[in-house]
């Protein structure tokens, strides 16, 4: 497959490395033309135009992901785009009308869903391992904070960060969101309440058949970098996300006893590559989107109404953000 990839930042060069051993011509491109030379040069792929391809995969800023995906369905390329879709609720509706009208295959990047620990989880949930679901607990800690121009133009941390959890907590219990009600404080450098942000974060979710969540994150989670999942039914409780490299050490005498995952990078390195085989399988059509446009904007509901709910100081039903 000839597969175009515009857009060669941190997260670019992870799914360039990927498919410069899966595709058979790789074409890259970015608004730096310099780095766009030499990451070709590195990857042993070649720079020009990532849309005159078999598939695109885009990982540009999030500003622009809304335009590239437009510009997929216009040339009816398959397209991959990493998380969201778009900015804002509107334009996200308006990429999803687009994608309705062209028949374009898109999946949007949500890398958890190929992790192989949260695949489990949802797994023995659908197969009842867990009996009836009862509460589900999300936590989501980077070791350090973004840069403050990031942190600036982001969205807010429930919108950039927490809107993986919000995505993984859809799939892995195959049910939606009916309220929401999100607190946040700001412990640590005075850029993120100048962006109107906060560095960590709490809520607590009801889902619609009231099923009962939980939610934490931080900017600041100096053991290292922590994603977990813990769901408890009636018959067990499963975790996703704990093992050897878990930076979590316990009071009692348990250690983990590995290095600490430090970025998104190393946590998701097998998860990242599994998601640009699926996406290449889809682009082949050979199997149907592993996220669609539509997933992206259920995600990105449950993220504005946990934003409003932080702003307003009370809980915020899904309908007043979708309506």
């Amino acid at each position: 497959m000839r597969v175009g990839l515009v857009g060669l930042g941190r997260i670019g060069m992870v799914h360039a490395a990927t498919l410069s051993a899966l595709a058979d011509d790789l074409v890259v491109a970015d608004a730096d033309e310099t780095r766009a030379e030499e990451a070709a040069k590195r990857l042993g792929a070649r720079v020009g135009d990532p849309f005159g391809t078999d598939a695109v995969v885009i990982t540009t800023p999030t500003s622009a992901h809304a335009g590239a995906l437009l510009r997929a369905c216009e040339l009816k390329v398959p397209a991959f785009c990493e998380k969201p879709a778009a900015p804002t609720v509107a334009e996200t509706l308006r990429v999803a009308a687009a994608v309705e009208r062209s028949g374009t295959p898109v999946h949007i990047g949500f890398q958890r869903r190929f992790d192989a620990g949260f695949a489990a989880a949802r797994a023995a949930v659908r197969a009842g391992k867990l009996g009836e679901l009862h509460r589900v607990h999300l936590l989501t800690g980077d070791p350090a904070p973004p840069p403050a121009g990031y942190v600036a133009q982001s969205g807010g941390i429930f919108r950039d960060c927490h809107i993986h959890d919000f995505d993984i907590l859809r799939w892995v219990t195959g049910h939606e969101a009916d309220s929401v009600h999100a607190i946040g404080a700001n412990r640590g450098a005075a850029f993120f309440a100048e962006a109107g942000d906060v560095d960590n974060s709490a809520a607590l979710i009801t889902m619609d058949d009231g099923t009962l969540v939980t939610l934490q994150g931080s900017r600041y989670n100096g053991a290292g970098y922590d994603v977990r999942m813990e769901l408890a039914g009636t018959l067990g409780t499963w975790a996703a996300g704990l093992g050897d490299r878990t930076p979590l050490r316990s009071a009692d005498g348990l250690d983990p006893g590995g290095r600490p995952w430090p970025d998104f990078q190393s946590r998701f390195e097998a998860a990242y590559a599994e998601e640009m085989r699926a996406f290449l399988a889809m682009a082949r059509g050979e199997i149907e989107s592993p996220c669609t446009v539509q997933d992206a904007l259920a995600a990105l509901y449950l993220a504005e109404a946990a934003d409003l709910s932080r702003r307003a100081g009370r809980s915020v039903r899904l309908v007043e953000v979708t309506k």
